[in-house]
């Protein structure tokens, strides 16, 4: 069984209908035991940094996020799910995040032709052997939508990256932690590919 986190963000429902696709049947909850009996959690969400932090605290959820990681339970975070994974962001400061990977969150700066937010399709140069990518080629265009981007602190997390102005860290992966910062469940077949490869992940 797949778990989604309730957590008041945005995309849930996206995300679900997409594992479901895949016949899939998750289940959307905050309970700490579900939670930590799943075979996998995925952490969505739309929104912004330090509110998404506040509601992860109000809901006793940081501690259930770090016990299913220690755990090896196959976890992967979606758009702000990634950004809150790392340890703070530029567009909540002072709040720190879960401190899952190092690394922080920065705006995406002002260049001329680049809007911001960041919405569209951009392609991925991908990382060689990567479990999440497995079967996606390499250049695959998938769906951004973000204002802030990851600086990763060590290479060797980054599983893929795209440009926008900048070189954006857009996927990491480490033992059983993975994260985009795109869209799967809005990126197509690509994006149905990348969610069937973290459904095989034990």
């Amino acid at each position: 069984m797949t778990a989604i986190i309730d957590y008041d963000a945005g995309n849930l429902k996206s995300v679900e209908k997409a594992l479901c696709a895949l016949g899939e049947q998750p289940v959307i909850t905050r309970d700490p035991k579900v939670l930590c009996e799943a075979e996998r959690v995925i952490l969505p969400g739309v929104g912004a940094f330090a509110d998404a932090m506040g509601k992860l605290e109000q809901y006793g959820l940081c501690s259930v996020i770090r016990e299913i990681v220690e755990k090896k339970i196959p976890f992967l975070g979606i758009c702000l799910g990634l950004q809150l994974l790392f340890d703070s962001s530029e567009e909540g400061e002072g709040v720190s995040g879960l401190s899952l990977l190092p690394g922080k969150i920065v705006r995406i700066p002002e260049a001329k032709g680049m809007k911001v937010p960041h919405m569209g399709w951009n392609s991925l140069s991908l990382r060689p052997n990567s479990r999440l990518f497995e079967g996606v080629a390499d250049g695959s265009y998938v769906y951004f939508v973000h204002s802030y981007y990851l600086k990763a602190e060590r290479e060797s997390d980054v599983a893929a990256c795209t440009e926008y102005g900048v070189s954006i860290h857009a996927a990491v992966e480490r033992d059983n932690l993975f994260a985009c910062q795109f869209h799967p469940e809005k990126s197509g077949d690509v994006g149905l590919q990348i969610l069937s490869n973290f459904l095989k992940m034990k």
